[in-house]
């Protein structure tokens, strides 16, 4: 089949950020499916850029978004690509079958749009529940906006094929809206075993970020923006500064980034350390010297939904998990004892918890085991880019 797989933040490993659909799509072709992804980026010369990476025929088109602009204009972003895609879409030959990928729910759009005019059939793969979220967090307060947005999700929902969710909760939320369940998978998010992995500390790559090689080492990585919980993370580095030998440590980027910047400064935390953005293999090799993974979001209901990359490559890693959202990741670390729960209220609960860690090794390389278990056992790209195939496969001949 000839394949247009719709995701904005599409990202191969080169590039900062989730690579979900990169593997999904060499998955795919392994197949003899051919691949055509339409994403958008600020770094590109042209209004429209076509290349082919690894195989995978890549559509970027040249849209000015960042994570730090307003609601206005994100949803401005947003609608921009939308509508550039959506032209895109309907002039490529030969289509057999849609992939659209959320976030935003914008993303279906143009899936909705090949199949009213073109009958093309789609797959809609939901990483947020996009209305919900924004409505939540207070991003969406107008109610006609909000009533609009969710005849917008059934719609997206009602007319696809077969959606993918990407936790327990999200597949609940996609069924709450009068989805059959049988027709919503469940894949969550990937770990890369062969990409994040425990090894020998590169002491080396240390020195040169002026990292202290005895500390305890706590890592955030990703995502830092306004559902993360940052200000809760910074709250307890500043009760953390009397253990000099605990380092907190960011990689990343977001609309909260200059706020770890500006703390570091104005509160003088010594203990906390902004490293910025890196790719992969180099995002691999500084949580490899870290002892601990810290995976945060803020206290609303509807981020406990949440399928976080930075959590499944923490398992790959072999490194334990500190998680405050009361949901499947809270379960999944609990159960499988390669983790701990915080009070998402508490930064004195995380202070604490953090401490016993550090006072525990062998606790610590226990835990670490663990996960690294669970990733390879559950959750690696591997079985999981085979349960999408699988999904695929079965609409293509009807079984779905």
């Amino acid at each position: 089949m000839k394949i247009l797989y719709l995701h904005q933040y599409f990202k191969t490993p080169d590039i900062p950020g989730g690579t979900r659909s990169y593997w999904t799509s060499l998955e795919l072709m392994k197949y003899g499916h051919e691949i055509t992804v339409i994403r958008y980026s600020k770094d590109i010369d042209k209004k429209i850029e076509r290349k082919v990476v690894d195989g995978i025929n890549i559509i970027t088109v040249k849209i000015n978004y960042s994570q730090s602009k307003g609601v206005i204009g994100r949803l401005k972003a947003f609608v921009h690509f939308m509508l550039i895609a959506s032209y895109i879409a309907l002039k490529e030959k030969h289509i057999d079958l849609v992939i659209a990928t959320s976030t935003p729910l914008t993303i279906g759009f143009p899936a909705l749009v090949l199949k009213k005019f073109r009958g093309i059939p789609y797959v809609f793969e939901v990483r947020d529940l996009w209305p919900e979220v924004p409505i939540q967090m207070g991003g969406l307060k107008n109610k006609m906006g909000i009533k609009l947005a969710l005849w917008f999700e059934k719609s997206i929902y009602k007319n696809a094929s077969h959606i993918i969710a990407l936790s327990p909760g999200m597949k609940e939320g996609v069924v709450k809206t009068g989805i059959p369940e049988n027709k919503v998978a469940m894949i969550p998010n990937m770990a890369k075993i062969d990409r994040f992995w425990e090894r020998e500390p590169d002491a080396g790559l240390m020195k040169s970020l002026d990292i202290h090689p005895k500390t305890f080492k706590i890592i955030y990585f990703g995502a830092m923006g306004e559902a993360n919980a940052i200000e809760y993370i910074l709250e307890a580095a500043g009760l953390l500064k009397k253990y000099p030998d605990i380092e907190l440590i960011f990689i990343g980027n977001g609309s909260k980034e200059s706020l770890i910047v500006d703390s570091i400064e104005k509160q003088q935390l010594h203990n906390v350390r902004f490293l910025g953005l890196f790719n992969m293999e180099r995002t691999s090799e500084i949580v490899n010297f870290c002892d601990v993974s810290l995976v945060t979001f803020s206290n609303i209901p509807i981020l406990a939904t949440n399928s976080p990359n930075k959590l499944f490559d923490s398992l790959s890693a072999g490194k334990p998990i500190i998680v405050n959202s009361d949901g499947w990741t809270r379960k999944m670390v609990e159960d499988n004892a390669c983790g701990v729960f915080v009070d998402p209220e508490s930064p004195e609960d995380l202070v604490e918890k953090i401490v016993q860690m550090k006072n525990s090794p062998e606790w610590v390389k226990k835990m670490g085991a663990n996960a690294r278990k669970l990733a390879e056992t559950e959750f690696d790209k591997s079985i999981l880019c085979n349960q999408f195939v699988e999904v695929i496969h079965a609409l293509s001949i009807g079984q779905a």
